[in-house]
């Protein structure tokens, strides 16, 4: 390829990372800028960049008889032990079902993870009735139980994808060298898995951080997240938006520092090399 052709496709590239880079933060950074305007510049008719910032939405937020630390708490308590657990059993399974050989495993494989395609409506009614035989509406261990139906396939299928590119060779000489099969994948595997433990761990807390479905369907008073708060302030007399834009800041920003706080290990597993 010729020099001017070179510089040429460098130069789409870069015109086309700017356009999708302005396209991605530009709503998120206006939502965030928002958030610290008072609501006469958050409902003007021309949109200012220029103004004094308030935190009076922060502050109505977490004050009063209506305060978001409940939905926040329960938030974090749900998306936190169900991302957990997904965890800890998808990596169980994953090696399971990457190290052993058995026939048919590929059709179990994408059996499992065929569970995940299933759109949310689906299994929300036959979810509900279980729930509502087990007393679980209304709970924790129900947003848990209903979170774990699609995060713990999910969970499997890609930490498969991750030990099937672990050469089992390193586990292999670690027992010849005295070390129990335990004790080979605690000490060996575990640790050349920690960019697909971090990925998994990541994309099953965002599903579960972000859903409005099941917690709209499966929780109740004393379990409602920040997604259902965010959806109350949506009301048949007009729209607060500085609450609003406010909840949106405080649902987006721990994700994306998260992402920011763990992206060597996240871009490694997304791109499935946690091994070279």
């Amino acid at each position: 390829m010729t020099a001017p052709k070179r510089w040429f496709f460098l130069t789409v590239k870069l015109v086309l990372l700017t356009l999708l880079l302005l396209w991605t933060l530009v709503p998120i950074g206006w939502m965030v800028l928002s958030s610290f305007k008072p609501n006469s510049v958050i409902t003007a008719n021309t949109p200012r960049v220029f103004f004094t910032p308030t935190l009076e939405h922060y502050v109505s937020l977490f004050s009063g008889g209506n305060s978001l630390w409940p939905y926040l708490t329960n938030s974090l308590l749900i998306a936190g032990t169900s991302t957990l657990i997904a965890v800890v059993l998808g990596c169980m399974a994953g090696f399971g079902l990457s190290r052993i050989r058995i026939k048919g495993k590929q059709h179990l494989a994408f059996w499992i993870i065929s569970t995940r395609m299933a759109p949310i409506a689906a299994v929300i009614v036959p979810l509900y009735l279980l729930f509502r035989y087990l007393y679980l509406l209304d709970t924790h261990v129900g947003l848990i139980v209903a979170y774990l139906s699609f995060n713990l396939p999910f969970a499997i299928w890609l930490m498969t994808a991750f030990f099937d590119d672990l050469p089992p060779d390193l586990e292999e000489a670690a027992m010849i060298d005295g070390a129990t099969k335990f004790q080979a994948f605690r000490y060996v595997v575990l640790p050349l898995m920690t960019p697909g433990l971090v990925t998994t761990a990541i994309l099953c807390f965002i599903f579960a951080w972000n859903d409005y479905a099941f917690a709209q369907t499966f929780s109740g008073p004393s379990t409602q997240t920040i997604p259902i708060a965010a959806a109350q302030l949506l009301t048949q007399t007009g729209i607060d938006w500085g609450k609003l834009l406010a909840i949106g800041t405080i649902v987006v920003c721990p994700m994306a520092i998260a992402g920011l706080l763990v992206k060597r290990w996240l871009v490694q597993g997304l791109t499935m090399g946690a091994v070279k």
